[in-house]
């Protein structure tokens, strides 16, 4: 692992990655200006030609930790596989096909050495896709309850937490009834605890958004994330008549016409 103490372990999983997109973001993270972190990658039942890939990946790097599973338990499981196997005060997520800033890793770990009050820090991000940047991903600078009746606050993968809060607070819940939710489940609970976020204000992260991802949602995705809302607005206390509108907001959505829904979307998501 080298010479320098781990301050920062850097969490992915990942299922049969694009080849391609899963080098871009390792060598995101090898080029971090920040140097004192590991990363553990989770392999969560990646086909064997595909595993092979992977591992000889992360065979490129001592601070990469591979570990292989060959059935498919998802990311919720994947996560907290991770976090027990981090020995870093703070956990990064990072998804496969994400590219890191060069500077983000620094300007998040000195952001929490010297704010103890958060638990945790994201920021906004640049949303692309196969054709490259086309929007921008606005998170509010500090995040109250009320901001989670729109969607989450906070982008996955953009944040880093401080180790003790995903122990304290269990981790992730890998319940399949909030499968592909896992966040924002999380994030509502830490917030329902008394813990608190703080998004900076710049662009740390390359996100990948496909422009037309809303169409590949399925309805039973919409239909959990309805019931999501229903259990977290409840334990964030803002579960009232006036928010049955947010309940019901995944599957609004989803009745958009495919147009109407990518004006709406450029809109809202346009470079500042």
């Amino acid at each position: 692992m080298g010479k320098n103490k781990v301050m920062v372990s850097v969490v992915m999983g990942v299922y049969d990655p694009e080849k391609e997109k899963l080098k871009k973001a390792l060598y995101s993270i090898v080029k971090q200006t920040f140097k004192d972190w590991e990363l553990i990658l989770y392999d969560d039942g990646s086909k064997n030609k595909d595993a092979a890939f992977i591992r000889k990946l992360c065979e490129k790097d001592e601070r990469f930790i591979y570990i292989r599973q060959k059935k498919n338990h998802g990311l919720a499981y994947a996560l907290n596989v991770c976090i027990r196997q981090a020995k870093g005060k703070y956990v990064a997520r990072m998804d496969a096909d994400d590219i890191c800033e060069p500077k983000r890793f620094e300007t998040q770990y000195q952001f929490l050495e010297t704010h103890p009050k958060y638990q945790w820090v994201g920021s906004n991000a640049e949303l692309m896709d196969k054709d490259g940047v086309w929007g921008y991903q606005k998170m509010p600078r500090i995040p109250k309850r009320t901001d989670f009746l729109f969607n989450s606050p906070y982008l996955h993968p953009t944040v880093m937490f401080r180790r003790t809060v995903l122990k304290e607070n269990h981790g992730y819940c890998s319940a399949s009834k909030w499968k592909g939710l896992e966040d924002y489940e999380l994030f509502m609970r830490l917030h329902k605890n008394g813990n608190h976020g703080y998004n900076i204000q710049e662009s740390l992260l390359k996100y990948w958004e496909d422009y037309h991802s809303h169409q590949k949602r399925t309805y039973m995705r919409r239909i959990r994330e309805m019931f999501l809302r229903i259990h977290g607005f409840r334990l964030l206390g803002i579960f009232h008549v006036k928010t049955l509108p947010y309940v019901v907001k995944p599957l609004l959505v989803g009745a958009i016409p495919a147009p109407l829904h990518h004006y709406i979307r450029k809109k809202r998501k346009k470079m500042p």
